[in-house]
């Protein structure tokens, strides 16, 4: 990213966007019961929803994203609720060393393919990767206009095609604020053991 990408995701969280946000996304929430508690990776994590949320379920939690105020935010949240999350202030666009492997990774909303195969890379045995993008569409939707920032249909399960697919969703949904939005879903785990 840009530095006046950088500067337009401040001034976004220092003006209060996503601030209604507190909930944890609905495909992580569906499927978390189902995952034991480990290290986990959210990224591109703004103000901290969904890794505030999984601190508070057990995992431990590096959480990335560019901007330093939606992290701000998030550490404001995490020490309220008396949480340890190791919030991490990078631009995703650069590389990033993981010196570890991760039980989850959760990726919502953050387009960059290479990224997601990269990151399947560093799953634990039998880890999870959660990841949701809005999704090109012809429909009247909410989210990016800009095209480069939607995924095509199938891409998801492309990028991920070495991990054991276990949930694809693609479609048109109704967000909990009555919105429609286009959305690609993919729920996947990493082999049970090294091979």
């Amino acid at each position: 990213m840009s530095s006046a990408d950088r500067d337009k995701w401040n001034q976004r969280y220092a003006e209060g966007a996503y601030s209604e946000r507190t909930h944890p996304s609905p495909l992580l929430e569906h499927w978390a019961d189902q995952i034991a508690p480990g290290l986990a990776l959210d990224i591109a994590c703004g103000a901290g929803r969904n890794a505030l949320w999984l601190a508070e379920r057990g995992f431990t939690v590096d959480a990335i994203d560019i901007s330093a105020a939606g992290l701000a935010r998030a550490r404001q949240a995490a020490d309220q609720r008396g949480l340890s999350i190791d919030f991490i202030e990078h631009d995703l666009d650069q590389p990033i060393a993981l010196q570890a492997d991760y039980q989850l990774i959760l990726m919502i909303r953050y387009v960059d393919l290479s990224l997601l195969r990269r990151l399947a890379q560093h799953l634990a045995p039998g880890g999870w990767l959660i990841c949701e993008e809005h999704m090109v569409s012809d429909a009247d939707v909410i989210g990016p206009g800009n095209p480069e920032f939607r995924v095509a249909p199938g891409a998801l399960s492309s990028a991920l095609a070495g991990l054991d697919i276990l949930s694809v969703e693609e479609g048109v949904v109704t967000e909990s604020d009555g919105r429609l939005a286009a959305l690609s879903r993919i729920v996947a785990r990493g082999p049970a053991s090294e091979a």
